[in-house]
Order: C-alpha cells, then structure tokens, then sequence
C-alpha cells in the first residue's frame, strides 16, 4: 500500500506538524507501507530512508508574492497525479498543496484523507477570515468535498470538524511522541531559580498576554520563580508581549527566541512546569513533549488534554489569566518532588497511548478500511 502525504512546509521548525507528520511517515514505512511525503521548500531535496521519501520540492514563485503565498505549484500537482498512491492524506488547509491531492484523487479514483491540523477551530478561522473564506469558496471546499475521511488529532478537533458542517467519516488518532532518555541524575530539586516554561510560537492565538497576566496574580507570593516564554516571534508578537511585561513591572518574565533538537529537550526537562495558555490547539505537541521528559503541565481548555487531569500529571484549566493563576499557585506550592511525581505518571502515559508504531498501525487500518481492505476500524466516527 503506498501512501502519498502533502504539507505546504515542514521547514518551520516550531510548528507540530514539522515534527509530526514525517514522523507519522517514518512509523508507516516501519510498518509495512509505502510512504512519500511532499512539501514546498526554499531548495529542492529528496531524501529517501527505505520504503519512506521526503520530496521537498522548490517553490517557483517569489517569497511574499500572492501565488507564493497560496502555495501554488504546478510541479506538486504533476508529481501527485503520476505518483501511482493509493491513498492521498493532506494535512493542514488553505493552501494549494492542501487542494491538490483531492485533484489527484479524483483523476486517480483514489481516497482521499484530509486532517485539519487545528486550521477549523473557532479562534483559528478568525485570523485572515476574509483570505479563508474566499479559499474556500474557490478551491478549499471543493477539496474538502471530496473526502473520503477525515482525520482529527483529537474529540475536540471532531467537534471543530462537525461545528463546520463537514459529515464524512472522522478517524479520531492523536500525534504519537518520542520518549528521550532522561539523564540518571537529573534533579529539579537543586535549581536555585525553579522557572514554568511556555515553548512554541509567540503568535496571538496562543493566548500568552493572558498567562502573562496570571503571572503578574502570582508573583509576589512567588518571587524566587521565573516564566520563560520560548519561540519564534509572528506578526511582531514578541515586542507587544514585551511592552505588556513593562507595563506590568514584572521582574520575572523572560521572553526569548526559539530553541530546537537536544536544546529544546533540555529546557524542557529543566523546566519545573510547562504551561499553555493557548486559545486553541488541535493537539499541542510540547504537552506530549514536556510529558514524555516527566515535567508537569499547566494547559488551557483550548487544548485537548483532559488527560492531564485523568492521569494526574497536570492541571487542565478554563481560559482567562484567573483560571491560569489559581493553577499555577497550586502547581508552584507543591514541593520538587511531588510535581516529578506527576511529571513521572505523565511519561509512563505518553508511553502506553501514544507510541508511535500503535498510531501507525491505527492510520493504516483507515487507510485500507478508505480501499475496502478492512472493516471500518473503532476510530472512525461516522455520526
């Protein structure tokens, strides 16, 4: 069975699906499939690992041009059409290479798989509202028609999928993690400026002024502490962040560029929480990932993760800088101990429901159930 993947770019390394999609490639190829992956990139590559190929192919169109912008590429489009796939799972929308898979579909008779990637929730449709609904009148929704099934992230991208109108099939699988090593004599308890960490990209759907706020409700009980606030600034968000924590006078709140590979996970493990304000996400890949390295979590409902509080290994709290304050005074109460008690039922989680080759194995089984291979697998949601 060979599976064809489109994302628009897997270059922006603070982005979930740069880290989850090849991911997800690589542990179908492990499995059995076959497997191509195709991005628009800055140079022109193709990597190939066995049964998997990573095919960045070069834009033509100069940065910052409309054409450049919508992703458009008459050589994605060939390569899909002659790729002989037998199945096509774009992820992500409101780009071309978010539409061309469905033409290929349809001229090829093949299924097609389509995962929003968080681009259908409420808040996530208000930033470029107009571009979005003109694309979709154009070109989105008459790929979306073409479905076959979608794939959500998690319940809550479901709803986001159902809340649109949209009434195929929906196959319910969540992004896997990988489980570093963990250093034999890590220990928080001798960090003499325990700090939360919110990593990712500082954009305003990540709710960040509002943590920044919880953190000024909290400070002055909490004075030995630090918020570090970790990523590649969009839109100029940084600078507006900045100006709020001076406008605040808070002493404690760093705000800094990104951080990837090995630095990342460091700065994750060192961290005594990790905290996500976000507005909404589909997902959230630095929850798994500050879970896998065994540090608590502090996250919105705008993300998925009721679990934290199921599996007590964080809090799972109401939007607002309110919510966030009561969470992280009861979070940062607690001795070093007990939050690497929780961080530790976070990891042991991580590692039973989202290991990587499982995830495959369920993608797989909606890939041969869109062919008429298998029955319909139990993650299929069809009401």
């Amino acid at each position: 069975m060979k599976i064809v993947h489109t994302v628009s770019s897997l270059e922006e390394e603070a982005s979930g699906p740069t880290y989850s999609v090849p991911r997800l490639c690589r542990s179908l190829a492990q499995i059995g499939c076959s497997v191509d992956i195709l991005s628009l990139s800055s140079q022109e590559a193709v990597v190939e690992e066995g049964e998997y190929r990573d095919i960045r192919i070069q834009r033509p169109f100069a940065a910052g041009t409309t054409l450049a912008r919508l992703g458009v590429s008459r050589k994605m489009k060939n390569i899909l059409v002659r790729s002989e796939g037998d199945v096509f799972h774009t992820h992500g929308l409101w780009m071309m290479p978010n539409v061309y898979p469905a033409t290929a579909a349809i001229e090829t008779r093949k299924p097609f798989v389509l995962a929003p990637r968080g681009m259908l929730g409420r808040e996530a449709l208000q930033f470029s509202k107009l571009r979005k609904q003109a694309f979709w009148t154009l070109l989105q929704g008459r790929a979306a028609r073409r479905v076959t099934c979608f794939h959500a992230t998690a319940m809550q991208e479901y709803d986001d999928i159902r809340a649109f109108g949209l009434t195929q099939p929906v196959a319910v699988i969540p992004n896997g993690v990988d489980l570093p090593m963990l250093a034999a004599d890590s220990s928080r308890e001798e960090n003499s400026s325990p700090f939360v960490l919110s990593l990712g990209r500082v954009h305003p759907k990540k709710g960040l002024d509002r943590l920044i706020r919880a953190w000024a409700l909290v400070e002055p009980e909490f004075q030995e502490w630090r918020l570090k606030i970790v990523g590649p600034s969009e839109i100029g968000h940084a600078e507006a962040l900045k100006k709020l924590v001076r406008e605040l006078n808070l002493d404690t709140v760093e705000i800094s560029g990104p951080v990837f590979g090995d630095e990342k996970i460091a700065l994750l493990a060192e961290a005594e929480l990790f905290a996500l304000s976000t507005l909404h996400e589909n997902f959230g890949m630095t929850v798994a990932e500050s879970l896998a390295v065994e540090t608590p979590v502090i996250s919105t409902k705008g993300a998925p993760w009721q679990g934290l509080t199921d599996e007590c290994c964080g809090w799972w709290v109401e939007h607002g800088p309110d919510h966030m304050a009561l969470a992280l005074k009861e979070a940062m109460s607690l001795t070093s101990t007990e939050r690497r008690t929780m961080g530790a039922r976070g990891r042991a989680w991580m590692e039973r429901d989202f290991g990587w080759e499982g995830i495959a194995r369920r993608m797989a089984d909606v890939y041969a159930w869109a062919l008429g291979q298998k029955p319909k697998p139990d993650c299929i949601m069809t009401d």
